[in-house]
């Protein structure tokens, strides 16, 4: 009984070993662009869970300003995409990622504007044509994942 203890402590051990490694090796592998789309995504994911609550405007106004702020230093960065596509196509490729981030940052614009005057109704519609922009941006810019199903962002 004891022995198989000692087993089931090193195999939880080995585990979490094993589990750290692949965490900190996913972090290693992320871009400085993608540390700045994950930062997005998070501020993102909490608009969505609260901008139809006018009790949490101010909050909703913190995390759009953590989108914008990281929006603004990713539209100066280059997609690890941009590596993939033919060389002459590859300026009209960042060419478009630019424009992208610049209608993301216009439509996060409207949404402050929307929150700040207390019309959540209208920043709901304003955070779904975000998503929108958002997934459009991913399926033309960002490297798909291993496992992702097609057309998924």
């Amino acid at each position: 009984m004891h022995l198989r203890l000692r087993q089931f402590g090193a195999a939880c051990v080995l585990a979490l070993a094993i589990s750290s490694v692949a965490h900190a090796q996913q972090d290693e592998e992320k871009t400085p662009l993608g540390k700045k789309m994950s930062a997005m995504n998070a501020a993102f994911k909490a608009v969505g869970r609260q901008v139809e609550d006018a009790s949490q405007n101010a909050n909703t106004l913190e995390q759009l300003t953590i989108i914008e702020t990281n929006a603004k230093a990713a539209l100066t960065m280059v997609p690890a995409k941009k590596e993939k596509v033919p060389a002459a196509e590859q300026t009209k490729f960042q060419s478009g990622y630019e424009a992208g981030m610049k209608e993301l940052l216009t439509a996060v614009d409207k949404l402050k504007v929307s929150i700040k005057a207390g019309k959540n109704a209208d920043a709901v519609a304003t955070y779904d044509e975000i998503k929108g922009l958002q997934r459009d941006g991913h399926k033309e810019y960002r490297i798909k994942k291993a496992g992702a199903p097609p057309g998924g962002n």
